[in-house]
C-alpha cells in the first residue's frame, strides 16, 4: 500500500475508513464516526513530532484500528486501540483510555492502558501502568510496571519495581528492585530487593537478594534468600537457603532448611532432609528431620531426627530430643530428656535425663540421671540423680554421685 493521506498539524478532522496510510501532523486531533466513534486505517498510522524544539501530542477521540502505529512523540487514544502488527512510540508516551491489543509494543517513555492489554511482546523504556488485565508472552520494562488486573506472561523483566493488585500466572519474573503480587503462580522468581505475595503463591524457585514475604499456604520448591524470609501462615517447600532469618507463623513441611541466623516456626516443622542453622531455632510444636544441626540454641516441644541432633549451645524441649546420635557441645545445655543410640555430652555441659545405648559424659559435665547400656563418665562430672546400666559402666576420678549406680537387666527407652 503506497498511497497516503496526510492530516495537517494542529487541525481537527473526522475520519471513518482510511484505505491508505495515515500521516497525522503535529498536535492534530482525530475524531471518528458512529457510536462509539471509530476510525479504521487499512495501512499504517504515522504521528509526526519534533522532540528537539517542541512537545507534540496527537489525540484520537475514538477507537482506532490499524495495521501499524508509529509515533515520534506523545499519543492519546480516547477509546480502544487495535493494532494488527506493531505499535512503536519512539520518544514519547502512549495513553489508551480503553482496551489495547497489538502483536508488538515498543514505547520509549511510558504506556498507560485504562482497561485490558494484550500483546505478544511488550518493550517499555520507562513505566507501564495497566488498570485492567495484561496478557503477553514477553514484557520488558526499564522502570516500573503496575497492573490492577491479572497478569499472564511467559517472561517479565522489570528494572525497577513490579506491582500487581490481582493474581498472576508468570513463568519467569525478573525484577531489579521490588516485586509485589497478590498470589497466583510464578515458576521462577528473581528479585534483587524485596518480593512479596499477599495471597497464596505456587512457585518453583525463589531467588531474592533481600527480603521475601509470603502468605498463608504457599507452596513451592527452592527458596534462596540473602536476607530474611517470612511466611504469614503455612508453607510447603523442598529446600530453603537463607542467609539471615526465617519466620513461618504456621507450620512448615519440606525437604531441607539451611539458615545462617535464626529460624522461627509457630507450629510444627517436618523435613525429609536436614535442618542446619548457625544461630537460634524456635519451634512452637514438634520438629522432625533427617539431621538437626544447630550452632546456637534449639527450642521445641519435641525434636526427632533419623540420624543426628547436634547442638552447639542449648536444646530445650518439653517431650525430649530423640535421634540415632545426640551431641551437646562444650559448655552446652539440654533441658528435657535425651533419647538416642549414642549420646555425647561435651565438656562442662549441663543436661537432665539421658536414655542411650552408649553414653559419654565428657570432663566436668553435669546430668540428672543416666540410663544406658554402656556408660562412660569422665573425671569431674556430677550426677545428681541415678545411674542405671545393662552392660558396662566406666567412671573417672572426682566424679560426684548422689546414688550408687545400679546394673539392671533391661532399660525402657
Amino acid at each position: 500500500m503506497n498511497s497516503k493521506i496526510s492530516i495537517p498539524s494542529r487541525s481537527t478532522i473526522t475520519l471513518d475508513i482510511v484505505d491508505a496510510d495515515l500521516v497525522v501532523g503535529k498536535n492534530a486531533i482525530i475524531k471518528g464516526t458512529g457510536t462509539p466513534p471509530k476510525v479504521k486505517v487499512l495501512g499504517t498510522v504515522y504521528c509526526e513530532g519534533d522532540g528537539i524544539f517542541e512537545h507534540t501530542h496527537t489525540i484520537f477521540e475514538c477507537d482506532l484500528t490499524a495495521r501499524r502505529l508509529e509515533a515520534e512523540q506523545d499519543v492519546t487514544i480516547n477509546g480502544n486501540l487495535d493494532i494488527e502488527d506493531k505499535v512503536e512510540v519512539e520518544d514519547g508516551r502512549l495513553e489508551v483510555y480503553g482496551k489495547m491489543a497489538a502483536k508488538l509494543v515498543d514505547v520509549g517513555k511510558a504506556l498507560f492502558v485504562s482497561k485490558d492489554l494484550t500483546s505478544k511482546e511488550i518493550d517499555i523504556g520507562g513505566s507501564l501502568k495497566v488498570d485492567g488485565t495484561v496478557t503477553a508472552e514477553g514484557i520488558d520494562v526499564g522502570g516500573s510496571f503496575k497492573a490492577q488486573g491479572e497478569v499472564k506472561a511467559k517472561e517479565i523483566a522489570v528494572g525497577g519495581a513490579f506491582t500487581t493488585e490481582s493474581r498472576v500466572d508468570i513463568q519467569k519474573l525478573d525484577v531489579g528492585g521490588a516485586a509485589k503480587v497478590r498470589g497466583g503462580r510464578i515458576n521462577e522468581v528473581n528479585v534483587g530487593g524485596v518480593f512479596e505475595s499477599r495471597e497464596e503463591l505456587e512457585f518453583d524457585t525463589i531467588d531474592v537478594g533481600g527480603v521475601v514475604l509470603l502468605s498463608n499456604k504457599s507452596k513451592g520448591h527452592t527458596i534462596d534468600v540473602g536476607g530474611s524470609f517470612k511466611v504469614e501462615g503455612d508453607l510447603t517447600f523442598e529446600d530453603i537457603d537463607v542467609g539471615g532469618k526465617v519466620k513461618i507463623s504456621g507450620s512448615g513441611e519440606g525437604g531441607s532448611i539451611d539458615v545462617g541466623g535464626k529460624l522461627e516456626v509457630g507450629g510444627s516443622l517436618r523435613l525429609s532432609g536436614s535442618l542446619e542453622t548457625g544461630g537460634r531455632v524456635e519451634i512452637g510444636g514438634e520438629v522432625f528431620a533427617k539431621n538437626i544441626e544447630v550452632g546456637g540454641t534449639l527450642n521445641a516441644r519435641k525434636a526427632i531426627a533419623e540420624g543426628r541432633v547436634e547442638v552447639g549451645g542449648s536444646i530445650r524441649t518439653i517431650e525430649g530430643a530423640t535421634a540415632h546420635f545426640v551431641e551437646i557441645g562444650k559448655r552446652g545445655e539440654a533441658r528435657g530428656p535425651i533419647k538416642a543410640d549414642q549420646v555425647d555430652i561435651g565438656k562442662g555441659a549441663s543436661v537432665e535425663n539421658i536414655f542411650g545405648k552408649q553414653v559419654l559424659m565428657r570432663n566436668g559435665a553435669d546430668a540428672e540421671s543416666i540410663y544406658g547400656e554402656s556408660i562412660t563418665i569422665e573425671p569431674n562430672c556430677r550426677i545428681s540423680g541415678e545411674i542405671q546400666y545393662t552392660k558396662e559402666l566406666r567412671i573417672g576420678d572426682n566424679v560426684s554421685l548422689s546414688k550408687t549406680p545400679q546394673r539392671v537387666s533391661q532399660i525402657a527407652f
